[in-house]
């Protein structure tokens, strides 16, 4: 149990903590303390600390009607709660399972915050209560947590505010040892990180030079290695076969020799993040060169440059990755560039 002077003198530049837990019986008077002290306008007495503390604990149990999830520092200290307390509803389709919530509390200690701790434990909560079929969920929303609520999923006027599943409440499976919630897998997907996969070709002349094709659909991404987006069901040597085939009339027939892993983040030219591979296409003498045919509905032009001539035609992201894979075939090793990031130069 954490005392409220342990929580008072939490040094000003914390270390790590862990991943949100479900809480127990053994957490309540540390939740309570952490709404006291950094929630309410006039902090508790401590007899009602510890009064509150101690229904609260019955509350938290097994039966109980009491649901929170908490989040630890590496020193035990609880740093950021979630806390919902249940009641009976009516069954109807909002709320299947006769059983309702509302948020009571959400809280973080001041030199915990902005590590996104206080949305990792709503987020165990929210999965916690919908495992179990609690539904709807209400929440007022005072100043701080309306747009973490927001972000979480929850709508509706700024006091009261309410989350309804989007369909019925599906429930996981609960490992009760741990607290911790296994979703369907078709549920869990939804909850993950989203990308698109790529693939790309680099073709040199004999002397070397890269050979790029010129987009006539990205501003932002004039000169670009042959290929493209995966399509589904594809894999990458396959896409970077049929890219290749597409763009220039070229028939990749050698087995697949890989200069390049590339990863970007998510940004403002793209929601997802981006993964590819960059294979090696060989290198074309001037009559292959001549027979590239391109699709005049994505490229226009083609060029053969030494890599420092591509430099002022390139944002410096794509030069940079250029660069690393041109350093790969020569080399011999393969590169892992990853920031190749979706963002505004």
């Amino acid at each position: 149990m954490v005392s409220s002077e342990a929580l008072h003198t939490r040094p000003q530049h914390p270390g790590t903590a862990h991943a949100a837990r479900l809480a127990t019986p053994a957490d309540a008077e540390g939740i309570v303390r952490l709404r006291s002290a950094h929630v309410l306008a006039e902090p508790l007495p401590e007899e009602w600390i510890v009064r509150s503390g101690a229904e609260l604990a019955a509350r938290l149990a097994p039966a109980g009607d009491a649901r929170a999830c908490v989040v630890d520092a590496a020193d035990g200290a609880l740093v950021s709660c979630a806390l919902a307390l249940l009641h009976p509803a009516l069954p109807e389709p909002a709320s299947p399972g006769g059983r309702a919530a509302r948020m009571h509390t959400v809280a973080t200690h001041p030199a915990w915050r902005r590590r996104g701790h206080a949305r990792s434990a709503l987020t165990a909560l929210l999965d916690r209560l919908r495992a179990e079929g609690v539904a709807p969920v209400e929440a007022d929303a005072p100043a701080g947590v309306g747009a973490l609520f927001r972000a979480s999923g929850f709508c509706g006027s700024v006091a009261p505010m309410r989350m309804t599943w989007p369909e019925p409440a599906v429930r996981g499976r609960v490992d009760e040892r741990t607290g911790h919630v296994w979703l369907p897998p078709e549920q869990y997907a939804e909850t993950v990180m989203k990308a698109t996969g790529f693939a790309c070709v680099l073709f040199t002349d004999v002397h070397d030079r890269p050979v790029q094709l010129h987009g006539v659909y990205s501003a932002t991404h004039p000169w670009q290695l042959v290929g493209g987006t995966m399509d589904p069901g594809e894999r990458p040597w396959e896409t970077a076969v049929r890219e290749c085939r597409e763009e220039t009339g070229i028939e990749l027939d050698s087995p697949p020799r890989l200069l390049a892993t590339v990863y970007g983040l998510p940004g403002a030219e793209w929601p997802y993040s981006t993964m590819g591979l960059v294979f090696d296409g060989g290198r074309l003498d001037e009559a292959r060169l001549r027979d590239i045919v391109l699709d005049p509905r994505e490229h226009d032009e083609m060029r053969v440059l030494a890599l420092p001539e591509w430099r002022p035609l390139m944002p410096p992201r794509d030069f940079a990755r250029l660069s690393a894979v041109m350093e790969a075939r020569r080399t011999g090793v393969a590169a892992y560039f990853d920031t190749w990031d979706w963002g505004t130069e």
